[in-house]
């Protein structure tokens, strides 16, 4: 195929990214050709053409404009595509041939850096994995934020199951990992398999001693976590790759330590429902969504992070608790800060933009507008009582500076691009104003040249007009062709006029247009060294981010606290779970006519430490099991919680084993699942944990059922094995004699009124067991009709009593208007079946080895049961 020059460049650059969709810039449009034409114009649905259409060699094409890019390039992200951007680098006007292009970065879903494109209050994070004599190396970074945090373990279970809720959009890791369970486990996110060079770890401290200080590498002590620093590395180097830049706002790196936090697996986020609900995977109807009171991104993506990672120290969760509980207190300052933080755009962002170099005027201006509210925060926590706000208080940079700097450069309202002018004060730069002044003198000069025209030519109509293809023109319609002076110089012809043009406008316009590029260089140029003097200050943006995160996330539970009258709860080093008056705090929020019942909890380590918790369906033991532990997270995480009195001994990891979530495209039954969980939990609890378990064995048959949950309640029970705190809801009645030989065993049970063969659900926890399921009412209430509901009730009643038949057959069997038939019973044992085999043998027509025979096979069957 003959290729032009500028596909040939296409070409050569596509061949080095693969891997992505390439955005090839030609003038004001990103083009797409041959296989990425057919791809994107699918996924974009845009209008697929070609090149040198009709012929041999066409070429696919697509195209979109260059100002409307962002949207496109999220569209492709969100299908899970990578896409590198490829610019024009230098001005076509003095392009010596083909102009030369470059690809300036690669855009992936874990490298995301435009607002527009990203979730306000998540993180967007890339992580990376390696594994070095047994220990598992993880390093996760967000470039839209700059945060980087790392970790190690050599748990590989514990681990697994840890980073599972961390949300990764975009993996990296060795290719020798492709088969393994641990990266099986993030099938939903885009995983880029490596060369090994990328995870050497001579290779990988290279790398992290170029970008970071020997302060920042000491603090995590790379040296000793050669796993971390690998997985460090090799993330760091393919976002610097992709990047085509150092990126300075990258410039910490955080331990992540996991014994620092109260552990919530994947598991564990999905069945509190933290932030989705199991059901329908939204975000309305999570803990989430109801507490989440910010008004800033950065303050959000803050509390989502003390959501995940609540606090295991009772003296920094107290510290916390202190300050929520004075700015709780303080209607008038907490309203005021709300209304300040509404002013504030999202720092962490923002500096990560102008850092990168992508931010535009319009980025600036809000990074000015948010550095003009401190003054006014700063002022208002200056009186405060708490340590934590006093500290926020003095570490807060307004950065007058750099307000000051963008406040006297750029104009208010700057449009979306920064190379076509508008977008520089006039007075900031003096070679700027004279090229502004030329431009507008120029446009009165055009003005004045065509009432003069208008008068020398006698042509009313005639105009003086510009367009990008011709310049500047003179336009006359055919009606008047007669008039045309001598010295106009034919340039286009229309339909119904002509354009030309005259030395005197020619001159004239080299001028102006000159002017006009000058201008757009100029403004260009200074933005430019506005914008590299802001990312200069980048540790400083970031730590006023960071604490501003803080005020705006601690705002938001004194926020929460007061709107929906929780208390302040005690959090200790005990082993005590006591709650009064305890509420589900998503539960309650939900419009009910009969309101929410609260309900009482006293777990410890010794005499209370395993309630057994029976009751009907929808009686609302799930729900009150839950708000034992959403409570119990709250109060960790340093919120107030939804209670009239609370007192927390802190708890090492909750776990849960609720719901019946099939894995059945991963060929799991719903059984198999609910087993996997349970080792789970039996491997890795703890005293110190709290554990919710909600009707486990229901997936097999009854009798295994019972006999695992008994096993299992017994384990967890056991001091000697676990002696965790323990919520276990159950239909099995028979599991509550465990309270009669374990001692710390307590039965409890939602209590329901009869009223005759109705049932209301109560929805209080009282003490003692119960010895029925009232499935068939709840089967009523569901709407199952009458004559199944009556047939339902006569089975049980003969299934409570047990009875066989005349002929040994099981009365559940026939009903009262059912013909008996000759079935036996799946519950008969060989002894009754010899039993029924003796009933029914005819004596006088047997022989005596016929009798013989018989009497051995019912001894043999005996003995094989003995």
């Amino acid at each position: 195929m003959n290729l032009t020059p500028a596909m040939k460049q296409y070409v050569e650059i596509k061949e080095k990214h693969n891997d992505c969709i390439l955005f090839f810039r030609m003038g004001d449009f990103y083009e797409m050709f041959f296989d990425d034409a057919v791809t994107a114009s699918r996924v974009l649905e845009i209008t697929l053409t070609s090149r040198n259409k009709g012929k041999k060699d066409s070429i696919p094409l697509c195209g979109i404009p260059y100002h409307a890019a962002s949207s496109y390039i999220a569209k492709l992200i969100e299908k899970g595509f990578k896409v590198a951007i490829c610019e024009q680098v230098e001005d076509p006007k003095k392009a010596k041939g083909i102009v030369k292009r470059e690809v300036v970065r690669v855009v992936t879903p874990g490298l995301v850096v435009d607002s527009e494109n990203l979730q306000a209050k998540e993180n967007n994070f890339l992580a990376g994995f390696s594994i070095r004599d047994g220990i598992l190396g993880l390093a996760f970074i967000d470039i839209s934020t700059g945060e980087f945090r790392v970790t190690e373990s050599s748990d590989r279970e514990f681990f697994l199951n840890e980073i599972t809720g961390l949300d990764f959009r975009e993996i990296v890791a060795e290719e020798n990992l492709k088969e393994t369970r641990l990266l099986k486990a993030f099938s939903g996110c885009v995983v880029n398999y490596l060369p090994s060079d990328y995870f050497a770890h001579n290779t990988a401290v290279v790398v992290l001693r170029e970008y970071f200080s020997e302060d920042v590498l000491t603090k995590v002590d790379v040296e000793g976590h050669p796993a971390m620093a690998e997985a460090a590395g090799a993330v760091l180097r393919y976002v610097t790759e992709t990047q085509r830049d150092h990126l300075v706002h990258i410039n910490d790196i955080t331990w992540y330590d996991t014994a620092s936090y109260l552990v919530l697996d994947d598991i564990v986020r999905k069945n509190l429902e933290l932030f989705t609900t199991i059901s329908d995977n939204r975000k309305t109807g999570s803990l989430f969504n109801v507490l989440d009171e910010t008004v800033t991104a950065m303050g959000g993506r803050r509390l989502r992070w003390w959501f995940s990672y609540p606090l295991v120290d009772p003296e920094k969760i107290k510290e916390r608790l202190v300050t929520v509980s004075e700015i709780k207190d303080r209607h008038l300052l907490r309203d005021d800060l709300r209304k300040a933080f509404s002013d504030v755009y999202d720092l962490e962002r923002l500096g990560s933009r102008i850092s990168m170099k992508v931010a535009n005027g319009r980025d600036l201006v809000a990074l000015m507008t948010s550095l003009k509210v401190l003054p006014g925060i700063r002022k208002l926590i200056s009186d405060t009582d708490s340590p934590l706000v006093s500290s926020i208080c003095e570490g807060l940079d307004e950065m007058q500076d750099i307000a000051s700097l963008i406040e006297n450069s750029i104009v208010s309202d700057p449009p979306p691009t920064i190379r076509d002018g508008g977008i520089i004060k006039e007075g900031y730069d003096s070679e700027l104003d004279e090229l502004i002044s030329l431009t507008r003198d120029g446009k009165r000069w055009i003005a004045a040249l065509e009432e003069k025209e208008r008068k020398r030519t006698g042509i009313n109509s005639l105009k003086v007009g510009y367009n990008s293809v011709f310049g500047y023109y003179i336009e006359i319609t055919k009606a008047n062709a007669g008039l045309v002076p001598d010295d106009y110089i034919r340039k286009q012809t229309l339909v119904n006029a002509e354009r030309y043009i005259n030395q005197e406008l020619k001159g004239y316009e080299y001028t102006v247009l000159n002017a006009e590029d000058k201008k757009k260089e100029r403004e260009y140029d200074l933005f430019v060294k506005i914008r590299d003097r802001a990312a200069q200050e980048i540790k400083r943006i970031q730590k006023t981010a960071s604490l501003l995160a803080d005020l705006d996330a601690i705002v938001s539970l004194a926020e929460v606290a007061e709107k929906y009258n929780y208390c302040c709860p005690h959090v200790d080093d005990q082993d005590s779970i006591e709650i009064h008056d305890g509420r589900h705090p998503v539960v309650e929020r939900m419009s009910s006519s009969e309101g929410f019942v609260p309900n009482d909890t006293c777990l410890d380590c010794d005499k209370n430490r395993f309630f057994i918790i029976t009751g009907p369906n929808m009686a609302g033991k799930s729900t009150y099991i839950r708000q034992v532990a959403l409570i119990t997270l709250m109060a960790q995480m340093g919120s107030f919680v939804p209670a009239s009195e609370a007192r927390i001994g802190v708890v090492d990891r909750i776990f849960t084993r609720v719901g019946a979530t099939d894995s059945l495209a991963r060929g799991q039954s719903t059984f198999m699942v609910e087993m996997n969980e349970v080792a789970h939990i039996l491997k890795n609890a703890t005293k110190k944990s709290l554990i919710l378990l909600d009707e486990v064995g229901r997936g097999t048959s009854t009798f295994d059922g019972l006999s695992i949950a008994w096993a299992v309640a017994e384990h967890i029970h056991d001091s000697g094995h676990i002696g965790a705190r323990t919520l276990f809801a159950t239909h099995y009645h028979q599991l509550t004699d465990i309270a009669l030989t374990g001692e710390g065993v307590k039965n409890f049970h939602v209590a329901v009124k009869e009223w005759g063969e109705r049932i209301i659900f109560l929805r209080k926890i009282v003490a003692g067991g119960t010895s029925r399921s009232y499935g068939i009412q709840v089967a009523r209430l569901a709407g199952v009709p009458e004559e199944v509901i009556l047939r339902a009730r006569e089975v049980l009643e003969n299934l409570e009593k047990g009875e066989l038949d005349e002929v040994g057959m099981p009365k559940i069997a026939p009903g009262k208007d059912k013909e008996k038939k000759g079935q036996l019973s799946l519950f008969m044992d060989d002894e009754d079946h010899i039993l029924n085999e003796l009933k029914g043998l005819d004596i006088a027509n047997i022989t005596p080895m016929e009798a013989l025979h018989m009497i051995n096979e019912w001894q043999t069957k005996i003995k094989g049961n003995k």
